[in-house]
């Protein structure tokens, strides 16, 4: 199980691409860990308590991101009816492929780089998605997700190793500092539990971090939010001034939109004086609808 992890918080920048013709491992070599991809292997008792945790059957696809040497990879297609793994390290991706696992397919990809829709569209949905995700950039990949997801009709579930600061920032509820952005955008379509965490020991070589595994159950959107993209504009919006009243944060979005802050709240039914943290999912609704039936 490959960990192309980074420093710092998930989001902040992408895996450094490896040079053309350069930088493979001699044949016949177990890869190393590459610093530059922040890989780091899982234990094998950790592996075991992952797969069992995903209840696998003959009957399931599972996407598996960055499978690296094969660790999860080999138990789950032992389970599953279909594996297919994105890889970026080509030198892992020759060493998953030399494994000739019969119901294992190798993308050689940057996750962030593919095509979803098509790159999945002649394979059995909804499909079951498992991996780790790369610190520096494990907020991209899970915008990714959830954009893919399409109501649980292209992907079911997603069971993802984080770094446990993101992770608790994705099961977040209204007034803990960590709820935000990303807490509201997961909860619209899908249903969020950590499964448990993982000290750094897990790892070979251990991160300077904890990480944990959560599970995403995707589904048709909560609330009617209007225009999706208003209601990722509003809550991206006021939580960059998140320690403002409502009625302050919202007034840059408001005016992007040609409404009024105070229009548009009162439009909603809420309170001026509340902090964007406090606000629900619902609320937030509230606010988009309210700028679309205004323009």
């Amino acid at each position: 199980m490959n960990l192309r992890r980074g420093k710092g918080e998930g989001g902040r920048g992408r895996p450094e691409r490896g040079k053309p013709g350069g930088g493979r491992e001699k044949p016949g070599t177990q890869p190393r860990p590459r610093k530059r991809f922040g890989q780091h292997f899982l234990e094998a008792a950790w592996v075991t308590k992952i797969v069992d945790s995903l209840g696998a059957s003959a009957d399931d696809t599972f996407l598996e991101i960055g499978p690296g040497r094969g660790a999860l990879t080999r138990p789950l297609a032992a389970r599953a009816g279909r594996v297919i793994g994105i890889e970026i390290d080509r030198d892992l991706v020759g060493l998953l492929t030399g494994q000739q696992i019969p119901n294992l397919r190798v993308i050689e990809s940057d996750f962030l780089d593919i095509d979803l829709a098509e790159a999945l569209r002649d394979e059995p949905h909804p499909i079951r998605v498992v991996g780790n995700l790369p610190y520096n950039v494990s907020s991209p990949i899970l915008f990714a997700l959830l954009r893919a997801a399409d109501g649980g009709r292209l992907f079911r579930d997603a069971t993802l190793m984080l770094q446990k600061e993101v992770a608790d920032r994705l099961i977040a509820t209204p007034g803990h500092k960590e709820y935000g952005v990303l807490a509201i955008q997961v909860a619209l379509i899908a249903d969020v539990e950590r499964v448990f965490t993982l000290p750094p020991g897990a790892f070979r070589p251990p991160p300077k971090v904890t990480s944990a595994v959560v599970r995403l159950r995707f589904r048709p959107p909560a609330v009617d939010v209007g225009d999706p993209k208003v209601f990722e504009r509003i809550v991206r919006g006021v939580f960059l001034q998140r320690r403002k009243t409502l009625v302050n944060a919202l007034k840059p979005v408001a005016l992007i939109l040609g409404r009024s802050a105070p229009e548009l709240i009162e439009q909603a039914g809420l309170d001026p004086g509340q902090r964007p943290a406090t606000l629900g999912i619902q609320q937030f609704a509230r606010l988009s609808r309210a700028s679309k039936s205004a323009t």
